[in-house]
């Protein structure tokens, strides 16, 4: 048996999170996840997803992964770290090469690769990854796995996801600042799928919207391929902000009212319960009507998911998610969020929380707010085992499409 540990950091805007995995592998036999370490620290010097202040971002990735570190008993020198926000950019591209011999190699399928991702990339943006989406032989479609086929003409298509180079430059300096090396950057909305998608939803169709504090990120998955990535710029924040507003609190004291009193339907509450909220001096205590604060939450999270639900129907993809909408990140741990989402999206929805495959510390996971992550250690977990052979079934699959998204 080979172990290793990996290390998945989450760098939000308010908020980052750290989780330290142990990796058991055993031949012929799917690994083995153990949840070591968790780690969160309170979020300095990010706004909208992107590092405003490299000295304060340092303090707070050092923060979540020395606490995680603490917890797991060891050192973590590489890590795997989420990118996310509006600088995050994905565009189709296809590829065609000629076969020789008439039957498809490995080696075909990494020529057409090679063609599909040889665009022109601004000097400005970086490539994060590319995704082989489906091939086609001889003009046959919807092949997934071409190796061995008959043929003589080979096509891919693939998506490839680029993020703004000074966006990614700044999140790796902070993180060299704290002591680690940036094994791989992963776009959160593909590492938080990893965590709390099954393989029924991703193969039937599903909508992931993931409610970060400045962004809400949306990935629509069909046929285990990726057909829509988007970035609302709003987020829990902006519920925040609102409270601040309408109750006349600092930020500090809004967000508290959001995460204790808060919940996304004003239905929800008696509208003859009233709540303690600071008042305008020191010391001094007002009552507030929780549906006040219920109403302003229901007011900003109904806006936030008309726009991804708009977003989703420009994308063409509304009638294909069979297995509905996954809210995922800290805005979903809103009592009433789902039946929200249900009503604005008119489809299933369900909270997606990470750990259904994990053993060791993984309650301390199996929050929304820990999906991505989770998911960004599953996915170093995967990318190291990328590398060697034999995985049996659906892992195998896996290994096989991360040796292109890496």
């Amino acid at each position: 048996m080979s172990t290793f540990v990996v290390a998945g950091l989450d760098i939000g805007s308010t908020k980052t999170c750290a989780v330290l995995l142990e990796v058991s592998v055993e031949e012929e036999r799917r690994p083995s996840h153990r949840v070591m370490g968790v780690g969160q620290s309170r979020t300095g010097g990010v706004r909208r997803d992107v590092v405003t202040d490299l000295e304060e971002t340092t303090a707070s990735v050092k923060a979540a992964m020395k606490e995680a570190e603490l917890m797991a008993g060891v050192r973590a020198e590489r890590v795997f770290v989420g990118i996310a926000g509006t600088h995050i950019d994905a565009n189709i591209s296809t590829g065609v090469v000629a076969v020789g011999g008439g039957e498809i190699s490995a080696g075909d399928v990494e020529r057409v690769h090679q063609v599909a991702r040889a665009v022109v990339v601004p000097s400005d943006r970086e490539v994060l990854h590319v995704l082989p989406q489906e091939y086609r032989v001889d003009g046959q479609s919807d092949i997934r796995d071409p190796v061995g086929m008959a043929g003589t003409r080979l096509e891919a298509e693939v998506y490839i996801i680029t993020c703004g180079s000074a966006a990614a430059a700044n999140l790796r300096k902070a993180v060299g600042r704290a002591g680690y090396k940036v094994e791989a950057f992963v776009h959160e909305p593909l590492a938080t799928a990893r965590a709390v998608l099954t393989d029924d939803e991703r193969e039937v169709g599903v909508a992931l919207a993931e409610l970060g504090a400045a962004t809400t990120e949306l990935a629509v998955v069909r046929d285990s391929k990726i057909h829509h990535l988007a970035t609302i710029p709003w987020g829990s924040a902006a519920i925040t902000n609102d409270l601040v507003k309408g109750l006349s609190v600092p930020f500090a004291e809004a967000e508290r009212a959001k995460v204790q009193y808060g919940v996304a339907s004003a239905q929800l509450v008696d509208p003859r319960e009233t709540v303690d909220l600071p008042g305008p001096g020191p010391g001094v205590v007002r009552q507030v009507a929780r549906e006040l604060i219920a109403h302003i939450i229901e007011q900003r999270l109904d806006e936030i998911l008309e726009l991804a639900a708009a977003e989703i129907e420009r994308s063409g993809e509304s009638e294909e998610l069979g297995a509905g909408i996954i809210l995922t990140g800290g805005g979903a741990e809103l009592v009433g969020t789902v039946d929200l989402a249900h009503h604005v999206f008119g489809l299933p929805a369900r909270v997606g929380t990470p750990g259904a495959e994990l053993g060791g510390l993984a309650d301390a996971v199996r929050k929304p707010r820990f999906a991505t992550a989770t998911g960004l250690a599953l996915f170093g977990a995967d990318a190291r085992l990328a590398g060697g052979s034999g995985m049996p079934g659906t892992m195998g699959k896996l290994v096989t499409w991360l040796r292109e998204f890496f």
